[in-house]
């Protein structure tokens, strides 16, 4: 199976493009990209960004969608209003699943997506996500609202639903609490909770990237979708508690770890 990374380039290694490629590899999945920027990026920081021309991030699709029967994609970082446009537009043409992960900022801090592009991304990416995988920072943007309690994130993935995608994974990490809580709501009306316990790490650079890789893995493989997004949750849990201790700042998960090492996750059904 083949599955395609619409997203930017993390010369570190441990997000984005290179990211999204090792998980793919590790989960049994070809992997195919089109790059939207270059970083200048390790573990301390982003120190520099280099959008590609939104005319070269299509010529990269089509090149893609001519030769290649991919069967799930994802996005990850986009930067600019311009380059959404392109993407969801090339997209909404395809009848693949796409995971929207709505990167906006770096672990270091860094802005990954213009903030004119916020608005780009509501009206035209959102309506063509199967699944959009929001952490709590990125969902109170879209969403347009402070999340600090459960109704409050149940509110939040009702408004991005409305604004078009199908399933919403609102994760949990930001949140207070000795566990770490990922809700999901699917377009069915369930709701169901998965459950791990909250590691003390600073190597959570790319978890976001890694995680919504591991959905879209899923979907190429032909999982469902709910299936696809409990076994990412394993695999971003067993790269969060078996580190790898590289780099001064915030290292990056451990890619190797899903195929060497159990971990379970607590799935409750609302």
């Amino acid at each position: 199976m083949i599955a395609l990374t619409i997203a930017g380039s993390d010369s570190g290694g441990g997000a984005g493009i290179q990211a999204d490629l090792k998980t793919f590899q590790e989960l049994g999945v070809f992997g195919t990209s089109a790059i939207t920027a270059l970083t200048a990026q390790n573990t301390l920081g982003v120190h520099d960004i280099m959008a590609a021309e939104p005319a070269f991030v299509v010529a990269q699709l089509h090149a893609l969608f001519e030769d290649f029967e991919i069967t799930a994609a994802k996005t990850g970082m986009l930067f600019s209003p311009a380059i959404i446009d392109v993407v969801a537009a090339t997209m909404q043409q395809q009848h693949i699943p796409l995971v929207v992960d709505p990167v906006m900022i770096a672990k270091g801090g860094a802005t990954l997506l213009a903030q004119q592009a916020v608005q780009t991304m509501k009206e035209v990416l959102l309506p063509v996500a199967t699944v959009c995988t929001p952490n709590i920072p990125e969902a109170e943007v879209l969403a347009g609202m402070t999340i600090t309690t459960a109704s409050d994130v149940a509110q939040a993935a009702q408004r991005l639903m409305a604004l078009g995608a199908k399933n919403i994974v609102m994760k949990g990490g930001h949140l207070s609490g000795v566990d770490a809580v990922d809700t999901v709501f699917l377009e069915d009306g369930s709701v169901f909770t998965m459950t791990t316990p909250r590691i003390d790490t600073k190597a959570t650079h790319g978890t976001g990237c890694t995680f919504s890789a591991a959905i879209t893995a899923g979907l190429a493989n032909g999982q469902e979708l709910k299936e696809a997004i409990i076994e990412a949750k394993r695999f971003i849990q067993a790269a969060i508690v078996h580190p790898l201790g590289i780099g001064h700042g915030h290292g990056p998960t451990n890619h190797f770890a899903y195929n060497r090492y159990d971990c379970e996750v607590f799935v409750d059904e609302a």
